[in-house]
């Protein structure tokens, strides 16, 4: 049974800086890829990052410059770290580990709120 778990959500005030975590069990990490998405109040959800099985990146414009995505195959965790954070990024975040078939497993969420 594959599970993911995330953590490192919370308030955070503009300009600041939170590291999410997503510990994956169940799975080959990096069988895949991984990454994350989030999805704001009444918005779709969207492609924050993600980083590939061999390492290479993509961001979604929104982000890049501010965001770091990165993994740690002995750990089995994906991290999201979010610098220069901004209203318009309050969100809840998702993380995804996909398998060697391309099914995409979801963490449960975790809450992002940027405000002052």
């Amino acid at each position: 049974q594959v599970q993911l778990v995330e953590s490192g959500g919370g308030l955070v005030q503009p300009g600041g800086s939170l590291r999410l975590s997503c510990v994956a069990s169940g799975i080959i990490f990096s069988q895949g890829s991984m990454g994350w998405y989030r999805q704001a109040p009444g918005k779709e959800r969207e492609s924050v990052a993600r980083i590939t099985r061999i390492g290479s990146t993509d961001y979604a414009d929104s982000v890049k410059g501010r965001f770091i995505i990165s993994g740690d195959n002995a750990k089995n965790t994906v991290y999201l770290q979010m610098n220069s954070l901004k209203p318009e990024d309050t969100a809840v975040y998702y993380c995804y580990v996909e398998n060697y078939a391309y099914v995409k497993y979801w963490g449960q969420g975790t809450q992002v709120t940027v405000s002052s």
